[in-house]
């Protein structure tokens, strides 16, 4: 009778060759431990658009410009530039100087130099555009989050209100409110700029009104909302904890957007004598002075100049504002 084998004679083990490959053999990488790596090291939106935007030219060009422009307003002194508004800045004998021999950017008709004058406009230009950005953004941006989150017949109100003025452009209102609410040379600085802000704002927060609205419309049906209520947060709580961090980044980029426009606006309105009234100094003004034809053939370094830095403090502005969308919206990524 034949033997019937063993079944454990057949097995054939691994030979010590193989043996030996198999603890040489580097070790093959885990996809999951790559998963949690990147679950360790969470961003955020901003920090994603930071990661985006560091690595474009064009944004750092535009935060130069916006540094150098709010050096310009804050300390106007570490440019050796002095107050075109002090006494002996001015001299008749001088009048019309054009630049060179280590003249910058001349003197315009009334002998004043215009450098100085170029420095200290930025302060009143830029002032008046970043207030009214922030205006415009906490009016417009506390009235959206309202209509958004209440619904109902308060968002219908707001939102017909926020219509009325939103079909006004901002220029004509401004030059209508303006001219309603006049003001003499004598006024005080302060005053002269904060009527340009506000009347900037009574227009502009239409914009951020409806911007904001439709961005807490969509956060506010997200589960981590609902989840905020049914833990028993009181409104309150979860506008200002979920709803509001959330709803800020297209607000952010479309403020800094629109404060490069509220420059160029006060500029226009100072352009047409309405706007701010010397002995401020802006742009504006400059330009206004100089815009004359003759002057224009004559010292054409008196609109140069000034016009120049109004269009590379818009240029900042909106350029900044564009790269932060560009970062932000992953359409245009």
């Amino acid at each position: 009778m034949t033997e019937r084998p063993d079944s454990m004679s057949g097995f054939i083990g691994p030979s010590a060759d193989a043996n030996e490959a198999t603890l040489t053999a580097p070790p093959v990488a885990d996809p999951f431990d790559e998963v949690e790596d990147n679950l360790g090291k969470p961003r955020s939106l901003w920090g994603d658009a930071w990661e985006i935007m560091r690595r474009r030219p064009l944004f750092w060009v535009a935060v130069a410009l916006v540094v150098l422009f709010a050096t310009m307003s804050i300390a106007p002194q570490l440019f050796g530039a002095q107050d075109p508004r002090g006494q002996g800045m001015c001299l008749l004998e001088r009048a019309r100087w054009k630049p060179g021999g280590g003249i910058l950017f001349g003197f315009d008709d009334q002998g004043c130099p215009i450098y100085d004058q170029v420095i200290y406009g930025a302060r009143s230009s830029i002032l008046v555009g970043l207030l009214t950005a922030s205006l415009a953004a906490f009016v417009g941006g506390s009235l959206g989050t309202v209509a958004g989150y209440l619904g109902g017949w308060v968002d219908a109100v707001l939102s017909r209100l926020a219509d009325v003025f939103f079909a006004i452009p901002l220029l004509l209102g401004g030059i209508v409110l303006m001219y309603s609410i006049p003001t003499t040379p004598d006024s005080p600085y302060w005053l002269v700029v904060g009527k340009v802000v506000v009347t900037l704002a009574v227009f502009g927060w239409p914009n951020i009104f409806r911007l904001m609205r439709s961005s807490v419309l969509q956060v506010k049906p997200n589960e981590y909302v609902m989840a905020a209520r049914a833990l028993g947060g009181s409104p309150l709580h979860v506008v200002g904890s979920h709803i509001v961090p959330n709803s800020l980044a297209p607000v952010i980029v479309v403020s800094t957007i629109d404060l490069g426009g509220y420059i160029a606006t006060e500029a226009t309105l100072s352009f047409l004598g309405i706007g701010l009234q010397s002995p401020a100094v802006s742009w504006g003004l400059q330009i206004s002075r100089a815009s004359s034809i003759p002057l224009i053939r004559s010292t054409p370094h008196m609109l140069f100049f000034p016009a120049a830095a109004l269009c590379l403090a818009v240029l900042a502005f909106i350029l900044l504002g564009e790269m932060v969308r560009d970062a932000l919206d992953p359409k245009l990524r």
